[in-house]
């Protein structure tokens, strides 16, 4: 019995945050990468199962989630009922970073958008049951309430892309056209990395959900828009501080054959990868710096 108290004092205080030594520990038994996914992708099923315990429901919530966001292209459509052009583009042109935008946080939003659920679970102490588990606490945040009716984002943002490209008359490469895939995997990599560091911003502000939001939703509704109808200082600080300009602007304008406000040269508009690759690196440091200064609520 005295050994058996010994171990639930211990635990204890290794998930209530109280012995020095505890970051050490838990990131010294840290799975790899490969488990990490392996993790996520079990979770995820398991509310994909639950999910699909009710089709009707999921049918209707993901109707829902297509319907809400469609209102967003029905604004632009109604600004084009009055104007030719906004900022100086077309509708199709407009159609295009929308549905680039669009379709690359939609997926971003699948796959990571439980991260703005931490600073509750930071706040009632529920985040002290995934610190305790032999998986990586990022893969158990980012797949809770997995929501595949979250799809009907995706879905309305690649139906606008397709108008766009078939409206759109461009002069194909090869170039472009890789441009189009590039666009959306990059996209999606640097609004993830949004959503991990706005995550790791909660363990310290804890109610920052809408700081978080206005930086991750507000960035899509911002890209939906052509830079020129920005002032410049804004351009520049989605493009050198939040990189948020790599998702769909510079590449996109490449794609259009329109200059960049910032006169920046062409081949800027190829280094997405190379961009949400970068921005992964703060976001992951602040995730961890995050998680080592987590204490319990010891609730």
């Amino acid at each position: 019995m005295a050994d058996a108290t010994g171990a639930v004092a211990g635990a204890a205080e290794v998930s209530g945050g109280r012995s020095a030594d505890w970051p050490e520990e838990v990131f010294a038994r840290r799975p790899g990468l490969v488990e990490g996914v392996r993790a996520y992708g079990l979770i995820a099923m398991m509310w994909l199962r639950s999910t699909m315990a009710y089709r009707a429901s999921f049918a209707l919530t993901a109707f829902g989630n297509f319907a809400a966001t469609a209102f967003d292209f029905v604004a632009i459509l109604l600004m084009f009922s009055h104007v030719d052009r906004l900022g100086g583009y077309t509708l199709p042109e407009i159609a295009l970073l929308y549905g680039v935008s669009g379709t690359a946080f939609g997926f971003a939003d699948l796959l990571l958008g439980s991260m703005d659920r931490l600073g509750s679970r930071v706040r009632d102490g529920t985040l002290d049951t995934l610190l305790v588990r032999p998986v990586p606490v990022l893969a158990q945040v980012a797949a809770d309430r997995f929501a595949l009716r979250r799809l009907g984002r995706v879905v309305q943002g690649v139906l606008v892309l397709g108008y766009a490209l078939v409206a759109l008359d461009i002069a194909w490469t090869p170039l472009k056209v890789a441009m189009v895939p590039l666009m959306l995997l990059s996209g999606a990599a640097i609004f993830g990395a949004l959503f991990v560091a706005g995550a790791a911003f909660q363990f310290v502000a804890q109610d920052a959900a809408q700081v978080q939001n206005a930086f991750t939703y507000g960035g899509n509704t911002l890209l939906q828009y052509p830079p020129s109808v920005f002032a410049k200082d804004l351009v520049r600080g989605v493009t050198f501080v939040v990189p948020l300009a790599f998702v769909n602007w510079l590449p996109a304008l490449y794609v259009l054959g329109r200059e960049y406000p910032l006169g920046l040269p062409d081949w800027v508009a190829f280094l997405p990868p190379v961009v949400a690759g970068l921005f992964w690196l703060p976001a992951g440091l602040a995730w961890r710096a995050g998680l080592r200064a987590y204490r319990s609520t010891g609730s």
